[in-house]
């Protein structure tokens, strides 16, 4: 069976995601795509025989082979999107975050548990990452002892025009919210953030960069250095500090060319580039499930964890002080 996937949100990542179906993994199609623009949907289903075109998600998940909806869209337009997945008993891949707040969030994943079995997957891509699941398995073994610091670096060449302070933990940390949690296997319990002097090249009002710290249940510490206007580049790097020695990832790859007096290394410019594989591979593992009937990978509960761990670092960045993680007992259906 091939899988026909309805694509909610053809901007940037959604049009990604339909020439990754459509073109670079196996055993699913493009069906539908819907886009409140609808030029810019038309666009992007271009040459994909039978896709239809809409601008209403309904619309599209109601389409002629629809078995899949895959939401790419704004956070803000997600929770819609999901619920009516769920009254069609559709399986999503949704693009994190679940919902721009933890309310969202807690409704989504209530309807979900009101159902009796899980349709969600959420995209933290860095789960489907080669380096981010090498560093996984190290840690998981033991060898470097217990893990005791965590030391992550997450840049963007230059950030949007929209992009505000907020976003810096909802849009940005929220990844590593999410490693920290799978990396670790413990949860985050309270954050703060550190706030340097905005570089010059941020846009007015942004507080950019910032440190951001995690605490643990298992009494690990987590320093993420946010920077989304470092001007060179994208990059994405974790340093384990374990009790008998460290793992990094994100440090090496790419082309390094050498000439007189000088060697360079090409630096990916945005996340499209530096996570291809990683998206690759979320999006194969998905499809794959789901032509079985099983839903795999992170869960609605993952996103709430993360959403609840960044309304917590927007506590932080407001006051200044330490913000704790209010994190209620997992559901019965997420363990």
């Amino acid at each position: 069976m091939t899988l026909g996937i309805a694509v909610i949100g053809t901007g940037r990542m959604g049009a990604d995601h339909v020439r990754r179906i459509d073109s670079v993994i196996g055993g699913a199609r493009v069906a539908a795509v819907a886009d409140l623009d609808l030029e810019r949907a038309s666009a992007v289903a271009a040459g994909i025989e039978g896709c239809g075109v809409h601008t209403d998600p309904a619309a599209a998940m109601a389409a002629p082979g629809v078995d899949a909806v895959l939401i790419a869209s704004s956070g803000p337009a997600h929770e819609a999107a999901l619920l009516e997945a769920f009254a069609r008993g559709l399986p999503v891949l949704c693009e994190k975050p679940l919902t721009p707040d933890p309310a969202g969030t807690l409704r989504v994943m209530e309807a979900e548990q009101r159902l009796g079995h899980r349709l969600v997957t959420v995209g933290f891509m860095r789960r489907y990452d080669a380096e981010y699941q090498h560093l996984q398995l190290i840690l998981g073994q033991g060898e470097l002892g217990r893990p005791l610091m965590l030391h992550c670096r997450h840049r963007n060449a230059e950030s949007p025009s929209f992009f505000t302070t907020e976003m810096l933990i909802r849009d940005s940390v929220v990844h590593e919210a999410d490693a920290t949690r799978w990396l670790l296997g413990q949860e985050i319990t309270a954050v703060q953030v550190l706030r340097p002097r905005p570089t010059s090249y941020a846009p007015q009002g942004l507080g950019d960069p910032q440190l951001v710290l995690f605490e643990t249940s298992g009494g690990a510490v987590v320093d993420v250095e946010i920077f989304v206007n470092c001007g060179f580049g994208y990059e994405v790097r974790c340093e384990a500090v374990c009790e008998r020695g460290t793992a990094s990832i994100g440090e090496s790859g790419g082309l390094v060319t050498r000439a007189v007096g000088h060697a360079a290394r090409d630096i990916p410019q945005d996340f499209t580039v530096r996570f291809a594989e990683a998206y690759d591979r979320e999006v194969q593992a998905w499809v794959d499930a789901a032509r079985r009937g099983r839903i795999e990978g992170a869960s609605t509960w993952d996103g709430y964890a993360a959403a609840l761990v960044c309304e917590a670092g927007v506590r932080a960045q407001e006051s200044g002080g330490r913000a704790e993680v209010e994190l209620p007992e997992r559901p019965p259906l997420y363990k």
